[in-house]
């Protein structure tokens, strides 16, 4: 019995000693684990070779082609990717913000390697911003801003939206001296283009007292409906107004349209300032209907694909790049559209 006692002992101190080890083991991989450095969403997983531009496939979720503008912004972004051989998934939203959400949900469930949004509207990308985050998957903004948290994006590029309002105003002013009944043809409403445009405007001419907005109606930045608004509101408001401020090219050439329309002259009658500076719009001043235009460059490509090219190598880039613009006026014009490549 002693003897049996002794062997039990010695096999349990046994099965101790070898549990003690297993748990070692455990423990040192548990602890290996911890240690090493996890991988932020969006970015390379340690020890995993960054891809070369040419390697990756983007996905871009494109607003639509409601304008001059849109058009060659569309156009800027697939040359660039052609020239340097990234394979484009192109979707055109048709204005559409839901036609954006499942183009982007589509590109996240096919494992695209970058994602660009160039968004219809500002709100509503939350849920699918975190899908995209949770895939590591990061997301590049352009032309637009979206209404979610910085770190769902990896950046942002956009003209100054306000400046460009503020610009519109500050020219106006002068032109009218300070004197003007105005109609705004507003972008779309929930855009953060049209809310940051009509913003800069107000601060701008807040500073003239004989500066009133009559009338402020959203025109999609189409031209089709800036000329049914322009219509409808020059209807109404009879014999009152002496000047416009579109909030993009296309409406006030629709705009023009129904001011002609109406017996007037745009340009004379009703000062017509606008922004984008497309060339549709320089023509326009040419032909004195269109008094001045704020520039917002379109031609994003080169800037994108270099910005893409650093998140492919896990560089950093900045939040926001404000891509610059001026204003020009129809004195100017003949001599800068030549040059215009949009």
């Amino acid at each position: 019995m002693h003897r049996q006692n002794h062997v039990s002992r010695r096999a349990l101190l046994a099965i101790l000693g070898a549990l003690s080890i297993g748990a070692g083991c455990s423990r040192g991989e548990s602890e290996a684990d911890s240690a090493a450095p996890k991988p932020a969403s969006g970015t390379e997983p340690a020890g995993k070779k960054p891809k070369k531009l040419s390697e990756i496939v983007v996905g871009f979720s494109q607003t639509g082609a409601e304008s001059s503008w849109r058009i060659a912004h569309s156009k800027s972004i697939q040359e660039e990717a052609e020239k340097r051989g990234v394979q484009l998934l192109f979707a055109d939203g048709q204005n559409v913000h839901n036609n954006q959400v499942n183009a982007v949900n589509g590109f996240i469930t096919k494992g695209v390697d970058v994602i660009v949004i160039a968004p219809q509207e500002s709100v509503g990308w939350k849920p699918t911003l975190k899908e995209a985050k949770r895939a590591g998957i990061p997301v590049v903004l352009t032309s637009r801003g979206v209404d979610a948290e910085e770190d769902l994006y990896a950046t942002v590029m956009v003209a100054d939206f306000v400046w460009e309002g503020r610009q519109a105003g500050e020219w106006l002013a002068k032109q009218t001296n300070g004197k003007a009944r105005i109609i705004e043809l507003v972008g779309t409403p929930a855009a953060d283009v049209a809310v940051m445009r009509k913003a800069g405007f107000a601060e701008a001419i807040a500073k003239h007292p004989d500066m009133k907005v009559i009338a402020s109606q959203s025109g999609d930045f189409t031209r089709t409906k800036g000329k049914a608004v322009m219509e409808t509101l020059l209807s109404a408001h009879k014999g009152e107004i002496n000047a416009v401020y579109a909030h993009n090219d296309d409406m006030a050439l629709g705009a023009i349209q129904a001011i002609q329309a109406a017996g007037l002259k745009p340009g004379q009658d009703i000062v017509v300032v606008s922004v984008d500076a497309v060339k549709p719009a320089f023509e326009a001043m040419m032909e004195g209907k269109l008094n001045a235009t704020v520039e917002c460059n379109p031609l994003h490509g080169p800037l994108l694909f270099d910005t893409i090219e650093k998140i492919a190598r896990g560089e950093a880039v900045p939040k926001r790049t404000v891509v610059p613009g001026q204003v020009f006026e129809r004195e100017q014009a003949a001599t800068v559209i030549g040059s215009r490549a949009y």
